[in-house]
């Protein structure tokens, strides 16, 4: 090992038990994350999304602070172009445009936006539940559970979810509650796997056998000793179930298979208006636009919860061990026999 990578390790360890210092494992956990600057400005950019998702148009009984809806067909104006400026700041009366009969297009943007963030978080829910059910029983019990778990799992895996998602919603009409709730119990496998692995790793470890022999029942190792150690992996992998999800029903309802009208979404709003490509692009520009800050957004929140659930992914500036070097330069030991034995080291002139 070279003299820089002794001295990174060096602070590293020196970082890490500062951070340690007094500081519960949840509290380590959410320092690293407040520290993840793309983490929390995806934070921020994405609950500035669902607040206007859900304040402008409203949802459900609750009408919201925007004076169209997804449904009204005011007067086309001015070709449907949008009336948004930046100088001077303006919305006007359609901010993103009209569509080809006069609809408010800020409207349909942001009710396609409330159920492409449904979906979202139903696939991301289901999948976890299901994944970390089927991966911790087959992972912690072994034998004959693994085996038909994993068998099980290799059979969903191989079923095609693009397809069978398009029979499903061509077949049964198919509402998005529904849809979110289906995409969810195909897309687990993924996490089965990961957890089942982690299982196998944890389920060895002292702090299990320990509990074991205090007479700990199967249900509360699992529950309060591994899958507290685990949570990591888990929470990692729902964010990227719940990024692929959100791109999944886009293609859905872009060809067709997915949400249906009257309602709407973000993949149905760009297969609605792709005739119109050409004519009037701003009729792609917002929904692609969110479908691009959502997907980001939760990618990089995945990132920043890797780094705060894996110490490993700390990381030393070269600029800092280069400023400690003077105090951290370990110095080289003589392996001599007379250094070793306690003697004096012979001198050149000595003839030795």
């Amino acid at each position: 090992m070279s003299t820089t990578e002794r001295m990174t390790d060096s602070l590293d360890s020196q970082e890490v038990r500062a951070d340690l210092k007094g500081m519960s494992q949840a509290a380590l956990v959410r320092k690293r994350f407040l520290g993840h600057t793309a983490a929390i400005i995806a934070v921020v950019l994405l609950a500035l999304v669902v607040l206007l998702a859900v304040t402008s148009v409203g949802i459900g009984p609750w009408s919201g602070w925007w004076k169209y809806t997804w449904t009204d067909t005011p007067v086309l104006v001015d070709g449907g172009r949008p009336t948004l400026q930046m100088f001077p700041f303006s919305l006007g009366d359609h901010p993103f445009g009209q569509d080809s009969v006069g609809r408010d297009y800020f409207a349909m943007t942001m009710r396609g936006t409330q159920i492409s963030l449904v979906i979202t978080v139903l696939v991301g829910s289901i999948s976890a539940l299901v994944g970390v059910s089927v991966g911790a029983a087959s992972g912690f019990f072994r034998g004959w559970t693994e085996a038909v778990l994993m068998r099980f799992t290799d059979v969903v895996i191989i079923i095609p979810v693009l397809l069978l998602g398009a029979v499903i919603g061509y077949n049964l009409k198919a509402g998005f509650v529904l849809l979110g709730s289906f995409l969810g119990l195909v897309l687990w496998t993924g996490m089965a796997r990961l957890v089942r692995g982690e299982f196998l790793s944890l389920r060895e470890r002292e702090f299990v056998d320990a509990a074991r022999l205090a007479g700990a029942s199967s249900g509360r190792i699992i529950f309060k000793h591994i899958l507290p150690n685990a949570v990591g992996v888990i929470t990692v992998n729902t964010t990227l179930l719940m990024s692929s999800a959100i791109l999944l029903e886009t293609s859905l309802s872009y060809l067709g298979f997915g949400v249906k009208a009257p309602d709407t979404s973000l993949g149905l709003l760009i297969s609605s208006n792709q005739a119109a490509f050409s004519t009037r692009p701003w009729l792609f520009w917002w929904p692609g636009l969110f479908i691009v800050v959502i997907c980001l957004s939760i990618n990089f929140i995945g990132d920043g919860l890797r780094d705060a659930f894996d110490p490993q992914q700390k990381k030393v500036s070269l600029r800092k061990v280069k400023e400690q070097a003077p105090s951290a330069v370990v110095a080289p030991i003589d392996h001599t026999p007379s250094a070793t034995a306690g003697g004096t080291t012979p001198r050149p002139e000595d003839g030795r």
